[in-house]
């Protein structure tokens, strides 16, 4: 192994005259050290987001290894160095670095593409080389970046800042060795090996509560329209399969919820609120959540297949390839993105019925589309307005402009009124009355219904609608009274009761 003097050949077309005399160069790995997430990752899903056939291709680029497979992902995908979640920390300990007059070089395994696209935004380094630079061999990562490092700089010749125990042969080659996040596993893996690494950013282990977030547990309460049949029906003895598919629905729904997030992440943190969300921000990482994905789905497949009937095992697959389908494909289709979301509501509501076997009313199943078809333009109207609000005329990831605002109004206007209307024949169907005692009091309902949606119409375009129409519904006290009240009637007709 050849020894070279710090400032090396590669630092000199950069411009070595202007480095401090003697300056130690600094060396900066990338993905998870620099930015918090991973390029290649980022880039790969967000390439299937765009092209899903591109699945088809992955295993013919496998058997080129990581750096051809690395290639074939950046000749069609570099992720935007504009929305990387940086890590401050390590920010300032480059230009901290730069004002000693210290030599800064990004070196990588990501592409050479990816990494010479975030070194220019960055402007903070002297030089940017990554797998498939062309003054690099191999895949530059482990100890094939030792050794191009050592070649280059000369063992004990640089500083190097890493993240993860592939960078331990690369500490092992530099004058000190720096770990960002660094944890007690790493710490003690580079003890082993004589290594002490000086510490940059705060320990983060497994992100457990980024994770968490990233499930949304308050989105679960949109499966209490799995009860939905047994209410209807008036069937308790139904209740506890119920139960267990709102668990297995919402084990699914997390799931993807973690997917649609991680195929949104370019569209997420261009948007003001979305941009914090866990993957978004860099609190967790692609690996980590689809992790944790797989996890879910592995668990509510498993626990359907054995403890309830398989016509639920049957709506949940469909659940499941409905929302893959909306998250790669349909919500960048206009109208088509709304009609996708409807569906997945009354979903819901059929996997209540399957669980339980119970026969659901068809206009109960017409009722459901109206209503979450009026309830889905809602949430696109809320996000126009807040992008007008902004002053952008189209938005990130989605197939919307300003001008449609009047459109989704009328179409969530009209739908609203149908549901209404589809309601009150429900309510006069002969095999609904036989449930009730008083048929007619369901009636009452509908001046409710009326009231909450046409509410739900004037705040969102007053702009106090949220991202979720549903989410707002469970946290707004008027909705909730409202919820209470149509409760409330529909008790009294199941009783029989009177005024």
């Amino acid at each position: 192994m050849s020894a070279h003097p710090p400032q090396a050949d590669l630092l000199d077309p950069i411009g070595g005259e202007g480095f401090a005399p003697d300056a130690v160069p600094l060396i900066v790995d990338l993905d998870g050290t620099l930015c918090r997430t991973d390029t290649l990752h980022e880039g790969l899903l967000g390439l299937m987001a765009d092209r899903p056939g591109t699945a088809l291709h992955l295993p013919i680029w496998l058997r080129e290894g990581r750096e051809g497979f690395k290639r074939h992902v950046a000749d069609r995908r570099i992720v935007d160095p504009a929305a990387l979640p940086y890590d401050d920390d390590v920010l300032a300990m480059i230009r901290d670095a730069r004002a000693e007059g210290r030599p800064v070089a990004l070196v990588s395994a990501a592409d050479h593409r990816q990494v010479e696209a975030v070194a220019a935004h960055l402007g903070l380094f002297d030089l940017a080389i990554g797998t498939g630079s062309p003054v690099a061999e191999g895949n530059l990562r482990g100890a094939a970046k030792a050794r191009f490092l050592a070649e280059n700089f000369g063992e004990g010749g640089f500083d190097y800042v890493g993240d993860s125990a592939t960078d331990l042969p690369v500490w092992a080659v530099a004058r000190r060795a720096y770990g960002v996040r660094a944890g007690q596993a790493l710490r003690k893996a580079a003890q082993a090996q004589g290594l002490t690494l000086q510490p940059v950013g705060a320990e983060t282990g497994w992100p457990v509560a980024a994770l968490t977030r990233a499930c949304r547990p308050h989105q679960w309460a949109k499966n209490l329209l799995i009860l939905l049949p047994v209410l209807t029906a008036q069937d308790i003895a139904g209740l506890p399969a119920a139960l267990l598919a709102m668990l297995c629905f919402s084990l699914a729904a997390s799931a993807i919820y973690i997917v649609n997030d991680l195929v949104d992440l370019p569209s997420d943190r261009a948007h003001p609120r979305k941009r914090l969300r866990p993957f978004a921000s860099g609190a967790a990482n692609a690996r980590q959540g689809l992790v944790v994905a797989a996890g879910l789905l592995v668990t509510t497949l498993l626990i359907s297949a054995a403890l309830l009937p398989p016509a639920f095992l049957a709506v949940l697959l469909v659940y499941l390839l409905a929302t893959s389908a909306y998250s790669f494909w349909l919500k960048r289709k206009m109208v088509a993105d709304v009609l996708g979301l409807a569906a997945l509501y009354t979903l819901r509501i059929v996997a209540g019925a399957a669980a339980t076997a119970i026969t659901l009313s068809p206009w109960l199943l017409v009722f459901s589309m109206f209503l979450f078809f009026a309830l889905a333009t809602i949430k696109r109207q809320a996000e126009l307005e807040d992008m007008a609000r902004r002053g952008s005329d189209k938005t990130a990831g989605r197939n919307m402009q300003a001008g449609d605002l009047p459109i989704l109004q009328a179409m969530s206007i009209g739908a609203a009124q149908l549901a209404v209307l589809v309601f009150a024949l429900y309510s006069q169907d002969a095999e609904v009355q036989t449930h009730f005692g008083r048929p007619d009091w369901l009636l009452f309902i509908c001046p409710v219904l009326f009231f909450w949606l046409g509410r739900m119409q004037l705040l969102t375009r007053r702009g106090f609608m949220t991202d979720d129409p549903i989410v707002f519904t469970l946290r707004d006290r008027v909705s909730l009274l409202s919820g209470l009240a149509m409760l409330l009637i529909f008790g009294l007709a199941a009783m029989g009761a009177s005024a």
